[in-house]
């Protein structure tokens, strides 16, 4: 049986693929759309992902310095915590100049129950933190989060403040240009600029990236 991509290339950047979970059901998500990112199939046969072996696909590849290391997947990376930080000290401890990267979500206060930046500071560079929209009622369109998440929009902006708080490079994103979700950019960018953020705008592409 093939083994499952935990490590993949896209544009020449090295991405880590630890879980296919989310708490979110994004309207735009590539996943509902395609197995496959950059010729990488991404669905894992199972979620009990080993630190060892996505360290071990890590070393499968010429790791320069000033690479840039993003946990990004089929799934949200701070689900899987523990692993992040193990990976990124590692990765620290082996590469330097290495710059690494989490997109998420913006969740993981209310996954974990506890603020988990002073757990990221050190050891993440830089988040990618998808605000997706400008009020909390056209967040829950795009981002469709779980029932049991309340208020999230307000935690997701309180996470991208505690991030920036950290020292941790923070980017708020939203897509713009799917369907007819009237995201306003502007807006947007002030909330991000007043979180101490910037913002990132990305086109919606039907392949995702």
């Amino acid at each position: 049986m093939a083994e499952d991509n935990l490590v993949y290339i896209l544009d020449g950047k090295i991405y880590i693929n630890l879980t296919n979970r989310c708490t979110n059901d994004c309207v735009f998500c590539i996943r509902a759309l395609k197995d496959t990112v950059g010729g990488a199939d991404l669905r894992l046969t199972s979620e009990q992902v080993k630190t060892d072996d996505v360290i071990e696909q890590l070393k499968r590849l010429k790791i320069k310095e000033n690479d840039e290391i993003i946990f990004c997947g089929y799934g949200e990376p701070l689900i899987k915590l523990e692993q992040v930080k193990e990976v990124a000290a590692f990765i620290k401890e082996n590469y330097k100049g290495v710059k690494i990267r989490v997109n998420t979500n913006g969740m993981a206060n209310m996954i974990h129950k506890r603020d988990v930046t002073p757990e990221l500071a050190g050891l993440i560079d830089a988040v990618s933190v998808s605000l997706n929209a400008q009020n909390e009622e056209l967040y829950n369109k795009i981002s469709r989060p779980k029932p049991e998440y309340k208020g999230t929009y307000a935690r997701v902006k309180e996470f991208i403040w505690y991030c920036a708080n950290a020292k941790i490079e923070t980017t708020a994103t939203v897509v713009e240009g799917f369907e007819d979700y009237e995201v306003d950019v502007s807006q947007c960018e002030f909330i991000a600029k007043n979180l101490g953020a910037t913002l990132r705008v990305r086109s919606w592409l039907p392949s995702g990236y």
